[in-house]
């Protein structure tokens, strides 16, 4: 079943709802003094997304993709920055504080199994939320469970079963009507269709489309398949080891890559043409991947870029707009888009 291709959404007035700026996760890995060691899993990430579009990131596994989505939504408390949701920061609140923001955003996570309760029947599963913020009880909630199910191409009979008799993508299709349940704003995606199979993948992301413009939401897409995420998202950021390299509009990022990360990430999409010569358009990048414990100053990709120069492992590059609503990382980036 082939993907619809999507139309970026058009804001006559952009309207923030969320806002990250300067977010930073770092893990404790132990030791003390000059010995002490963190994991800078997401460091100093700023970006914004904005009412009704679907915001990508992208990056390799390991970059720092899931730990920003899920800093977002509090499953971890962040070590520096801010969350604004609607003007509110909820970078720092407490569970009682945190606990009306739940309502308003939701994730669908990238295991359907891992994140499904076992022991638990799908009505528990997908009502667990309306309970939990009082939305709805007794045959209400029933029937709002069972809308929910045939909203995302389930059966009302599959109510009283177990995550344990469904296929991958039936699990999917539970933990998105779970995600849904409560009315939310926003719904953070952490690769929801990566551990699908291939034939039901598209099925998957025409879903969130149709569901997106049906409900007005807006997603927070995590993805690694690039084709996919140029499908479905408005702007895209591109992340590596935990920092952001560039962020534009989905197109102008395909169309016009400016950091070199992004334009080796991109040559390694398959084109589907035989007649296409791979050694014109890979680029195999070279050097060690740098370690995100304890990171060194200067350009998280440098030890990897064909164009580093003794500045780019020296100081850390900002994210700055080069272009009209095209923010790039890099110290270099006129310099190496005018060659």
């Amino acid at each position: 079943m082939a993907t619809k291709k999507k139309e970026n959404v058009v804001i006559k007035k952009k309207e923030a709802l969320l806002e990250v700026k300067n977010l930073k996760k770092y893990f404790d890995l132990g030791g003390s003094g000059k010995r002490k060691k963190y994991l800078t899993a997401v460091d100093d990430v700023t970006f914004t997304i904005y009412k009704g579009e679907t915001f990508g990131l992208v990056g390799e596994s390991g970059c720092g993709k899931t730990t920003t989505g899920r800093t977002i939504i509090r499953l971890y408390k962040p070590t520096d920055g801010q969350v604004l949701f609607e003007g509110q920061d909820l970078a720092f609140l407490n569970e009682k504080e945190m606990f009306p923001y739940r309502k308003k955003i939701q994730m669908i996570f990238q295991d359907p199994y891992a994140s499904l309760n076992a022991r638990m029947t799908v009505t528990d599963i997908v009502g667990e939320g309306i309970e939990t913020h009082h939305i709805l009880t007794g045959q209400d909630k029933q029937e709002r469970i069972f809308e929910l199910l045939e909203r995302v191409g389930l059966k009302r009979e599959h109510a009283n079963r177990y995550p344990h008799e469904f296929s991958g993508g039936q699990r999917q299709r539970i933990g998105i009507a779970r995600a849904l349940a409560i009315n939310p704003d926003l719904i953070i995606c952490d690769e929801p269709i990566s551990a699908l199979d291939v034939s039901i993948q598209a099925q998957v992301v025409n879903m969130l489309e149709d569901l997106q413009e049906e409900f007005d939401l807006t997603y927070l897409f995590i993805a690694h398949d690039l084709s996919m995420v140029r499908h479905i998202s408005d702007r895209i950021g591109v992340m590596y080891l935990g920092k952001l390299m560039e962020i534009s509009a989905s197109d102008t990022l395909y169309d016009r890559p400016l950091h070199p990360y992004t334009k080796s990430l991109l040559s390694a999409i398959p084109i589907p043409d035989p007649t296409s010569s791979i050694r014109e358009t890979r680029i195999i990048l070279k050097g060690d991947v740098g370690s995100p414990i304890n990171p060194k100053p200067g350009c998280r990709f440098a030890s990897r870029c064909r164009y580093a120069k003794a500045k780019c492992s020296q100081d850390t590059p900002e994210l700055v707009e080069v272009e009209k609503e095209h923010f790039v990382a890099c110290h270099f980036v006129e310099e190496i888009n005018s060659i």
